[in-house]
C-alpha cells in the first residue's frame, strides 16, 4: 500500500464510503432517498473491496514469481 498510489486511492475511497455508510446507519430513521444512497454506497464499497483483494492477489503473485 505504501508504494502503490492506485491501491492507496482504493483504500482511501473505501474508507470514505465506509464513513458515509456509518453516518447513515447512525440515523434513527432513513427516508427513501437515504435508504437508496445507503444501498448504493454499500455496493460501491463492496466493489472496491473486491478490487483491493484482486490487487493484493496479483501483487502477491508477482512477489512469488
Amino acid at each position: 500500500m505504501e508504494t502503490n498510489e492506485e491501491f492507496r486511492q482504493l483504500v482511501h475511497q473505501h474508507s470514505e464510503y465506509a464513513r458515509q455508510v456509518a453516518a447513515l446507519e447512525a440515523k434513527p430513521f432513513l427516508n427513501e432517498q437515504e435508504e437508496v444512497e445507503e444501498h448504493r454506497l454499500k455496493k460501491l464499497k463492496l466493489h472496491l473491496k473486491d478490487l483491493m483483494e484482486k490487487f493484493i492477489q496479483e501483487h502477491a503473485g508477482q512477489q512469488v514469481a
